[in-house]
Order: structure tokens, then sequence, then C-alpha cells
């Protein structure tokens, strides 16, 4: 039995008695316990964190709390925090806000994240590190509100930018902040227009390829550090030491491969799909529409959707058709083309079965355990959706274009209900999930970085289970050009994230995906596609 509360309202006697006959509030044995108590908040140096003493019931791994030592007593609580995908880069700024915070230096804070993080941001800062952060939604208070979470695309819409731009703020923290790489993007100004003392900008793909890009994310924390915009380039272009150097003391980059944590292992499996007759049909004909039009004058912009349309092949007739129906109506005035269009959907509807989906219910169905679908295409997310359904199976979905309430409910949804949850790229962006720890990649995206990306929502710190992960990848296609000749061959699946630094270092952005793209475009064999491919990974291992 609990004991009873007893609620001591004797002081509030004490103190309307005194307001009323005019008494003095205070005496000498209170004013020194106001010293004795404000003596002991007192920090008189900057070695070590206090923070965790306030935190008694949060994990704090070596690597974090290193992280947070270093921000404070080495970069002056400005820095890029550039770990690897699930190693917490959000526990580390936490902390880093936490102590400034009790050192009594920050007051006013501003937290820019992802419109999908928000909710999330906020409910770790207020359960883990008991800061008061509050979202700001539809009548957001800027100037009343000390900490405060949003997403970057409401805070830079007028009237909001207007009043934060005036603020000044003790700290801001910038959330996925490889976003803010091009110094012309309104994002990148807006931030830069910001008002602040200490700043942290968190990403888990640090830009290192160009130097321009280097130097820009570098300004917003520290203007003037890299030198004069103009002659940067010239002069670490041959001086990469020099550079690296330079970078190293504002940026921390923690990874998997270099802690001493007891990762859960990764068990990757290859699943191959064999097509039917039908379906083959349908690909083998998509297949000779791109041939027959690579030199074709009038329609050369048809032959990069039609590799669309052999991707999507891959996924679903529906998300097929979808694009199929824009062609038609695009090339309606060219009757070859349209008579060439129209035999293509009569072997769509010749499709009565998805292959790919039938073994993605194989899998489902082995045990009750949760399982994420990542596919590329909206129509497939809807149509694997139906298809569970129709077999008993509870799905949700979760893309880019839910509001941030949606998402959220979604999610909660996936953890309490359904078994399944089927994500768009742009849906999981950002995402924890690890509660969960079986995911099934259903199409296979031409960027590695996004594949590590997708098993970083699940294989992050708080897994306590080994996590499955299954390649769908359909024979004798694309989707097989791409998993042997590219991502086996750079060992994707062998390890962790490391390796794709020195990738991401020779091909930014779509890069990557641009050349395998022309390499499938304007290859006439398939001795050509390998020939081609073998150069490009060859060059990805060196």
């Amino acid at each position: 039995m609990l004991p009873k509360i007893h609620f001591d309202d004797e002081w509030a006697k004490n103190f309307l008695d005194s307001i009323e006959n005019n008494r003095s509030l205070s005496n000498w044995t209170k004013y020194n316990m106001a010293l004795q108590a404000g003596k002991e908040r007192l920090i008189d140096n900057f070695h070590g964190l206090e923070a965790t003493k306030h935190l008694p019931n949060l994990t704090i791994y070596p690597h974090q709390y290193e992280t947070a030592q270093k921000v404070i007593e080495k970069m002056n609580g400005k820095a890029v925090l550039a770990d690897e995908v699930g190693l917490g880069k959000t526990i580390e700024a936490g902390l880093i806000l936490k102590e400034y915070m009790i050192r009594g230096l920050v007051k006013k804070v501003l937290i820019l994240v992802p419109a999908s993080l928000v909710t999330q941001w906020c409910t770790e800062l207020n359960n883990k590190f008991f800061i008061p952060a509050i979202e700001q939604r539809k009548k957001p208070a800027w100037e009343h509100v000390d900490i405060t979470v949003t997403s970057i695309d409401t805070a830079k819409r007028e009237p909001h930018a207007s009043v934060i731009q005036d603020i000044d703020y003790d700290f801001i923290i910038v959330d996925e902040a490889h976003k803010l790489k091009n110094k012309n993007t309104k994002n990148y100004q807006f931030v830069r227009s910001l008002k602040k003392k200490f700043c942290l900008l968190l990403t888990a793909t640090p830009v290192q390829n160009r130097l321009s890009e280097v130097f820009h994310l570098i300004s917003l924390l520290k203007p003037g550090y890299l030198g004069a915009e103009s002659s940067f380039e010239e002069k670490y272009k041959e001086n990469h030491e020099k550079l690296n150097e330079l970078i190293q003391k504002v940026m921390i980059r923690n990874r998997r491969s270099d802690s001493d944590m007891d990762w859960p292992k990764r068990i990757v499996e290859t699943v191959p799909i064999t097509f039917t007759e039908e379906e083959r049909a349908l690909y083998d004909a998509v297949s000779e529409l791109k041939n027959k039009y690579s030199k074709h004058g009038v329609a050369q912009g048809i032959t990069f959707t039609t590799l669309t349309l052999q991707r999507e092949v891959c996924s679903s007739r529906e998300s097929a058709f979808m694009t199929l129906k824009n062609l038609i109506e695009q090339y309606g005035s060219h009757p070859e083309i349209i008579e060439d269009l129209c035999a293509i959907a009569e072997k769509i509807n010749a499709v009565q079965t998805n292959s790919k989906a039938e073994q993605v219910l194989k899998l489902i169905q082995q045990s009750d355990d949760k399982v994420i679908i990542f596919t590329e295409y909206r129509a497939t997310q809807l149509y694997l959706q139906w298809f569970l359904a129709q077999n008993g199976i509870k799905s949700v979905p979760f893309r880019g274009g839910f509001k941030r309430s949606k998402k959220d409910w979604m999610k909660q949804l996936f953890k309490d209900q359904a078994q399944v949850l089927i994500a768009t790229e742009a849906g999981g962006e950002g995402i924890n999930l690890q509660f969960c720890h079986r995911m099934i990649n259903y199409d296979l995206p031409w960027n590695p970085m996004r594949i590590e990306q997708r098993i970083g929502r699940i294989h992050r710190l708080g897994q306590e289970k080994d996590v499955e992960i299954y390649n769908f990848a359909v024979k004798d296609t694309v989707e097989d050009h791409i998993l042997k000749l590219l991502y086996k061959k750079i060992g994707l699946f062998e390890g962790v994230i490391g390796k794709l630094d020195d990738i991401l270092e020779k091909f930014s952005d779509n890069q990557l995906e641009e050349h395998v793209s022309n390499i499938l475009l304007h290859s006439h064999s398939e001795g050509e596609v390998r020939v081609k491919m073998d150069n490009l990974t060859s060059i990805l291992a060196q």
C-alpha cells in the first residue's frame, strides 16, 4: 500500500500573511539557505560533464559522452555531429544542450528538424533529458517559448521567419543538415540569417566530396573559419591534409566499427524472384520498346521513361500502368508510339499475379514479428496494402506526403496494432523503429547510401534483436544487375556503413544513380552492361 502523501500549505498562509501585514518575506536563515543553494549550483570549471549527474536513468555510451565533452571543451559549442546512422546523434545533441542549460549559458533554443521528426525530438528531449521542449504548430509563439522544436519549412515561411530572425537564440540545432549544403537554397539562407551563440548541425551523410559544399556547411557554424570563398577551392584543392585537419576541429564522426559496443548482427538474405510467363512477357516488351526508341528522333525522351517503366514492372503492374498512362497522354500525336504503348497496356492487363507480393506474403507468414517493407512507388504501396489485407494481414502506409500528425499516428498504429509498415523512401526518413527487426527491400534503389539509411531505421541503438534484411531482386532484370554487378561487388551488405564514405566522396547526390542509368540506357547487350558496370565498381572499389 502506497504511503499517504501530506501536502504542507503552511508556506502559503505565511506568504499571504506577510503581504497583508507588510512583514518581511525573508530572514537571515533563509538568506543563508539561498546562498548555500546557489553555491551548490556553481560549476567552477569546464572539464567533464555535469549533465550525467542529473540523468541517472539515461544510458549514455562512451562515444556519446566523449562527443559531448569535445564539443563543449574544444569546439565552443559549434560542431557538425556526423555519426553513422543509428549511433545516437540526437542523444549527443540533447546531452550538449542539457550541459549548457545546467551551466546557465543557454535559455533560448531553436531546434529545426524534418516535419516528420518534430514530435520524436520533443518526446526524447522531455522524457530523456527533462528539457521542456515544445512543438510549434499552427499558432506558434516564438518569443514566449524558450525551447522550440519546429520544421525548417514552417520556420522559414512568413510571418514566422521575420519573427525568428529578430530573436537572439542561445542555441540552434539543425537535424538532417546535409540538406543545407547548397548556399542558394532558402533553407541555407534562412539558417545563416539566424542569431546564435552555439550551434549543432546533425547529419549521417557529411558532405565531403565537393569543396564548395564543405565551405558552405562549415560557414554556417563559423563564418570565415575557412577563409574567403573566392580563394577557398584554389587554396585546398591540392592540400586535402590541411583541409581535413581544419574540418576535424569542427566535425565529429563516430563509426560503428570503431566502437566497442556489442551491436546486433545483420542477417542479410537475397531473395531471387522468378517472373511468371505473363510478367516476363511484359518486362521483355518494355525492354524492346526501350531499345527501339533509343535512337528514335522524335521520341528520345521516351527512352529514359521506359527505363523507369522496366523498374516499375519489377515492382507492380499498378505502378507501371500509371507511367504508361502518362506516356500515352504525352505522345498522343504519334500513332506509331501509341500503337506500341497500347500493346504494352494489353500485356499489363494479362498479368494476374505479382510474384514479388506472393514472396512478401510467405515471409510475413513465417512469424508474427513486425516487418517494414520499403518500396520506391506509391502505386505499389497501395497495392501491397490491399494485397496483404486480402490475406488477413494488417498494414499501415508511411510516405512523405503525410502530415506530421498522420506520420506519428501511423507509427503508433504500427507499434500497437499492425504487423506491417509499408514505407516509401521519403516517408522512412529519420524515423526510429527499434521495436521492429525485420525489413524487406521490395524495390532496390540505385544509390547504396539509401539502402544503408533504410537499414538504419531498425539497426540502431536500442535494438535488442539481430536484424533480418531481405533484398528482393527479379532474375534477369535491371534489379538483378544492380544487386549482382553493383551492391555485391562493393560489399554493401557485408559490413557496416563505413565503406560507403569513400563512395560518397567520388559520387555526390544522384551522380551514382546517373552513372547507372546511363549504363543501362546506352548499352546494347547484356555483355556491354556487365563490362560497364565492372568498370564502375572497380572505380568505387579503388
